[in-house]
């Protein structure tokens, strides 16, 4: 069975199993488990599930950080026929009830990390047929529900070998994105949408089962869900590491595992420059073949830095992809880092990728239309939001409210979104040229450009930077922006921050860097 052959996201690991059964397909801390002992826990999983009640279609919720309890779940849910909706593992008790409410889930899989959160929201009217925790703090006594121990519920005994009748079309995953709204939407992907962009992407990266990938982004983001299946589909190595709040463990730990793939949004890179030894470790990172980036815009500073301090054989990969998109959408080749510096390069194989008018025709090359994708990986559409899903999905594809332009070779550029221009004294600006020229200073290790209301200028611009130290100040950013920058695009004002607050994908959270402002905290 090749790649080709694959047919349903599972088949990723059982297809390693029977290739590479005694290769250690996760590490992660102490832990080295091989794909043999993965994909038979997997199969019990599956099997337990089903005991559990859960048929196919059946949504089971997995509120877990990147472990091999995890990865174990995720496929054997799979395996059940059953369709894995992955959860925050820093969920809040608000946004519980939330998600239970438009789920109807048979079975949550959780760890004690969320189950304090559990607790407080109170779970018990969502008619859930069972929770599963692992290392449980809490006694759960007297519930509606069964309560399991993951590892008593798991254990060494039986081999067990599920036969579910599963089709290629069928739903396998509800990832959630928040979009623009701030209002959660359930991406659907089927098997199909996520084999087929996994594919792909094992193809432009040229993946092998000698590829060993550091995950330092959570698997229930989808980014980091492509880390996970392609390097399972491949028969390589993944390597977790969670504590990317010290990212010098995290290049130490790609020295001596001998990492050859690391990926991360721009703030993940925007702190390995910074914040962590990675070019002392420049000569110790000889195994590591390539580093990929996407979850957003990142600036040329921060690409230009980053392929000076990284040893001259790793290849940087810039790609641009959505939930909806199963992950991604294009990609850059490495040795267009500098002559198409700002481009989100070409559509990957399999995919389309067009730039349309509001007329829904595409537009020529130079001009500004919507950034339209079509291809096998395009979701199915929002849970439970039929408005929605018309919205962006049509017999076109899926539009991705970016805004953007192909020059004449065929490379593409996305110059902002839709919903993202500012208004300023009646010029329309977008906010991601401020950021950059923020950035091109060399005084700014991460920024974000908000729009204020006024009632003078309708926007009024405000940058909020974390400094790379302690010597820098607003005038002096504002100095170097206003050698590059007309007047009316100059932030009236720029805060100073430690950090910026993220989500749990590492992308900057824009909603509460307002507070900021607002409060104006430190």
């Amino acid at each position: 069975m090749n790649l080709n052959d694959q047919i349903l996201i599972h088949h990723f690991l059982e297809k390693s199993a029977r290739d590479f059964p005694e290769k250690v397909a996760l590490i992660h801390e102490d832990i080295r488990a091989t794909y043999a002992q993965i994909n038979s826990k997997a199969d019990q999983l599956a099997c337990l599930l089903g005991d559990l009640g859960v048929t196919k279609g059946d949504r089971v919720v997995l509120i877990l950080e990147n472990c091999l309890e995890y990865v174990v779940s995720y496929y054997g849910i799979l395996k059940a026929g059953a369709v894995a909706v992955p959860l925050s593992s820093d969920i809040k008790p608000e946004g519980i009830g939330f998600f239970l409410k438009e789920l109807e889930p048979k079975v949550i899989i959780a760890s004690n990390r969320s189950e304090r959160a559990l607790k407080a929201a109170d779970i018990t009217p969502y008619n859930i047929g069972a929770l599963i925790l692992r290392s449980p703090k809490f006694k759960w006594d007297s519930t509606a529900f069964s309560v399991f121990v993951w590892e008593d519920f798991i254990n060494e005994k039986g081999n067990f070998a599920p036969d579910i009748k599963i089709d290629e079309s069928s739903l396998a995953c509800i990832i959630y994105t928040s979009g623009s709204t701030g209002i959660p939407k359930g991406v659907m992907l089927s098997h199909k949408n996520i084999v087929s962009n996994t594919n792909s992407i094992c193809e432009y990266l040229r993946l092998t089962n000698k590829d060993i990938q550091m995950v330092v982004l959570p698997f229930f983001y989808v980014m980091g869900k492509s880390l996970l299946n392609t390097h399972f589909a491949v028969g390589g190595s993944v390597v977790i590491n969670n504590k990317f709040a010290f990212p010098a463990s995290v290049v130490k730990q790609m020295a001596v595992e001998q990492v050859t793939g690391f990926s991360g949004v721009p703030s993940t890179y925007a702190y390995l420059l910074h914040r962590s030894p990675l070019a002392d470790y420049r000569k110790s990172l000889d195994s590591l073949r390539y580093c990929s980036q996407a979850g957003g815009h990142m600036s040329f500073q921060i690409k230009d830095e980053l392929r000076k301090t990284l040893p001259a054989h790793t290849e940087i990969y810039i790609m641009y992809g959505a939930t909806e998109a199963s992950a991604r959408l294009t990609y850059l080749e490495p040795e267009h880092l500098y002559d198409r510096k700002d481009s989100i390069g070409k559509a990957i194989p399999g995919v389309t990728v067009r730039i349309m008018g509001a007329d829904n025709k595409e537009v020529s090359p130079g001009r500004i239309g919507e950034v339209v994708g079509a291809g096998a990986n395009i979701m199915q559409g929002y849970w439970k939001d039929k408005q929605a899903t018309e919205r962006v999905l049509d017999k076109y594809g899926y539009h991705t409210g970016d805004l953007g332009y192909q020059d004449k070779e065929g490379f593409l550029y996305v110059v902002g979104r839709k919903d993202n221009l500012l208004k300023v004294g009646g010029h329309r600006i977008n906010p991601q040229e401020i950021e950059d020229a923020i950035m091109e200073s060399g005084l700014v290790i991460e920024t974000v450009v908000l729009g204020l209301p006024d009632e003078l200028l309708g926007d009024k611009l405000v940058a909020i930077a974390t400094p790379k130290d302690g010597d820098v100040n607003e005038s002096h950013i504002l100095s170097k922006c206003a050698q590059k920058l007309p007047r009316y695009k100059l932030p009236g004002r720029v805060i100073l921050v430690k950090g910026l607050p993220k989500i749990n994908s590492g992308k900057i959270n824009r909603s509460k860097c307002l507070e900021f402002i607002t409060g104006n905290k430190d």
